[in-house]
């Protein structure tokens, strides 16, 4: 999956300038070509997806209306900056010059940083219609994305693989995040497949609740599987990460295959949004921090 560009789109959330019957914002989001957005006629439409932290954006695609009218998304402009408020003010990326009906056309941002995407249509007496919007992004190489994970106990459908998936779950923890059920020393693990001298671990914690949930939980990278790799040599012993917040943890190229989370104590819960973990050397600022 490395160097593949993902679609985050939809791990954002949408508004538009004005609501036309059942034709909501976050439509384009939706996965369906079937199932898109509307606003009303107006001066200067515009739909704007908060992608809930700064991304440096690949390219953005856009899926026309299949039914009719596919003229009028023409001289729409794609925007990419983080004022959220003045959001004509963001760059341009792109301006759409024509999209025929159903179709789906890629245009490249190359790297445009921001954590707003906006469509907008200059002019009076305009319709903005967005049928799927995807913004896609190339992450760092990433020691964990991949591999084979596993943790001491799962709550209903947090599972451990979740907190490689590359999402923050900044919209939805419940869908984005792992999380152990409440016992004695839980703890999860991702296995690198082959030792590394590990410079750093990046973790992400859950931003709908309970931060403090994270409080304790010690790094601990090594070889060994006893005590399901929970005796390796600790890096770093989390104090605190505020709700959404994604902390880095310098380990000092420790070398090792397994790299552990746990949580010492009693009817404890580990929860993870993401970990990341790297290498000394490796590309450090394709996604950018909030």
């Amino acid at each position: 999956t490395k160097h593949i560009p993902v679609n985050v789109a939809a791990w954002g959330t949408a508004v538009h300038s004005s609501d036309s019957s059942n034709w909501y914002a976050p439509s384009a989001l939706d996965g369906l070509s079937n199932t898109c957005t509307h606003t009303t006629t107006q001066t200067d439409p515009w739909w704007m997806l908060d992608l809930m932290k700064t991304y440096s954006v690949n390219r953005v695609t856009i899926t026309n209306r299949p039914d009719c009218c596919e003229s009028r998304i023409d001289g729409a402009e794609i925007r990419i900056g983080n004022k959220p408020s003045d959001l004509l003010s963001n760059p341009v990326c792109i301006v759409v010059s024509t999209i025929p009906a159903g179709a789906t056309y890629s245009y490249s941002c190359h790297g445009m940083e921001g954590r707003y995407v906006t469509v907008n249509i200059p002019g009076t007496s305009k319709i903005l219609t967005l049928c799927e919007v995807g913004v896609y992004v190339i992450f760092p190489d990433n020691l964990a994305t991949g591999r084979t994970v596993t943790q001491s106990s799962t709550f209903g459908t947090w599972l451990a693989q979740k907190a490689i998936d590359l999402n923050p779950g900044l919209t939805k923890s419940y869908s984005a995040c792992s999380s152990t059920s409440a016992q004695t020393n839980p703890w999860w693990r991702v296995d690198l497949s082959s030792v590394y001298r590990v410079s750093r671990v990046v973790v992400t914690n859950r931003i709908d609740c309970c931060p403090e949930r994270i409080n304790g939980a010690e790094i601990r990278i090594g070889n060994s599987l006893e005590n399901n790799g929970n005796n390796n040599p600790i890096c770093a012993v989390i104090s605190s990460i505020p709700a959404g917040v994604s902390s880095t943890y310098i380990c000092n190229d420790m070398e090792g295959r397994y790299v552990n989370l746990i949580i010492p104590g009693d009817s404890r819960f580990l929860t993870l949004c993401e970990v990341e973990v790297y290498e000394e050397g490796m590309m450090k600022f394709s996604v950018l921090g909030n």
